[in-house]
Order: C-alpha cells, then structure tokens, then sequence
C-alpha cells in the first residue's frame, strides 16, 4: 500500500475551507511613531479591554507617498500591548512593504475601499452631506485611525456579519457582500456599513450606511434610532433634518421608495 493510499485510508489529514474573517484594521495616517504611540494611548488607555486579541491588519495607504517608514518592530509590540495581534499589512510603498515584511507581517492586496458608500454615491447625493463636511473639518487630523472590516465566508453559510461590542467615535464597521447585526450601541462619530440590510439592536446614534454598492432593497432598522447619518444605497439623511418625536429614539426602520428615505415606526 503506497503512502498516498494509506493516507486515504485514514481518512485526510487536513482540510482546506473558506472562513468568515473580522479583522481590525488601524489606518496610519503619518509615519511619525511617536504622533502614532500618543494618539494610540489616547484613544485606548482609558479601555484596556476595548480589544480581545483581535487580529489586526495595518492600512498604509494614507502614507504610501511618504518616504518615511515606520518602526513596524515597536508599532506591532505596541499594537499588542494594547490586545490586538497584528498579523497583516496592505497599502503602503515598496520600502514601508518590504519592511513591515521583514516584521513578520504578512502583505495583503488593497481590495476592499476604505470608504465604499461614499465613492460611488447615487443620485441625490454627489456630495458629502454638509454637516459632514463641517465636523470633519473642525477636527485635527488623527494620527491612527481604528476600523473593522468584515467579509462574510466565501461559499456557504448565510451572509450575515454579527458584531456584539460597541462602536465608539472613529470607528467602522464594513460589511461587506453581507448583512450587518451590531448588538450593541453605534455611538455619535462610528460608521456601520453593509451592502445589505444594517440591524442595530440598540441605540444607533452614529452613520449608518446601507445597501453600499447600489442595492434599493436594503434596509436599516435600529431599536433606538438616533443617527447622526443614514443612508441606503446613496440616498441619505442626516441629523440636520430632525425626525419626528413620535420616531426619535424609537424602534424604527428606513427604507428606500424609489429615490425617498422612509423612515417608519417598527410595530
């Protein structure tokens, strides 16, 4: 009996399978490690347990065209003092690639937008909504930015992401070809997004952004709606336009009716 058919007889063993993947992604926005390592214990010392070993993937894209390159041996031991484990980068040079590399983080292709509603925005909205423009404007430029980007599995299972921490300020949460379940509060400055419907069972009271890459029939509910945006495959609304008392801070949902946002109680 060769080695290949006593390997069948045992049964194989291993197995390759798609699998769904959460990944953090911190988004550099200079090179300057000591901008970084601030802006980082700002942003994280006061909730230590924010993170569980979440895997991270470091987005170089905003710094490509630096010829700076940063200390990746410190950033990925600060990253996991901090309760990621940083395992991938995308995005940068060919010297930033070729040293996060020798770091021992693996290079991974720049597939998904970093923004993906507002790149391809649908008729009605060829322009960021003002008061977004305006609050961004007002606030210095961080050095980091932390977002999650999610994928559902490749074959199989139902397209449905679920995410159970809350979202704080500057964070995102990418959905993408998926559904999005968040189950606990999307505070004012966090972005969800989903190229299907969004569920928030809880207060959404940040940017929700559904139906990302045109889909008309995607919805967002929320048990407590609050936003600060919504928007469906385009069309958005934002909090400049107050809702009704009879739907602020109630179970509610929103929806397209051709190129109309309905927003409607949820019996």
């Amino acid at each position: 009996m060769t080695d290949e058919t006593a390997a069948q007889a045992q049964g194989a063993s291993l197995e390759f399978k798609s699998a769904f993947l959460t990944v953090v992604a911190l988004v550099l926005k200079t090179t300057d490690m000591s901008a970084i390592e601030a802006d980082l214990s700002a942003r994280l010392d006061e909730d230590r347990g924010f993170f569980d070993q979440d895997a991270l993937l470091i987005d170089l894209d905003q710094v490509r065209a630096e010829e700076g390159v940063p200390d990746f041996a410190r950033l990925v031991a600060l990253l996991r003092a901090h309760g990621t484990l940083p395992v991938a980068v995308r995005g940068g040079s060919s010297a930033q690639m070729q040293a996060a590399q020798a770091a021992g983080l693996a290079p991974v292709p720049d597939e998904l937008p970093a923004r993906p509603a507002a790149a391809a925005p649908a008729s009605g909205a060829d322009r960021p909504p003002r008061r977004e423009r305006k609050s961004r404007a007002a606030q210095a430029v961080p050095a980091v930015e932390v977002r999650h980007e999610v994928q559902p599995p490749a074959a199989g299972g139902a397209p449905t992401v679920v995410i159970d921490k809350p979202l704080r300020s500057g964070q995102q949460v990418y959905a993408r070809g998926a559904d999005l379940v968040v189950m606990d509060m999307v505070s004012f400055g966090a972005e969800v997004i989903a190229d299907g419907n969004i569920h928030v069972y809880a207060p959404l009271r940040g940017r929700a952004i559904a139906g990302a890459r045109g889909n008309t029939s995607a919805r967002i509910f929320s048990t407590c709606l609050e936003p600060q945006l919504v928007s469906i495959a385009g069309i958005y609304r934002t909090s400049e336009n107050d809702l009704p008392n009879d739907l602020t801070g109630k179970p509610a949902q929103v929806r397209l009716d051709g190129e109309k946002l309905l927003i409607e109680p949820l019996a």
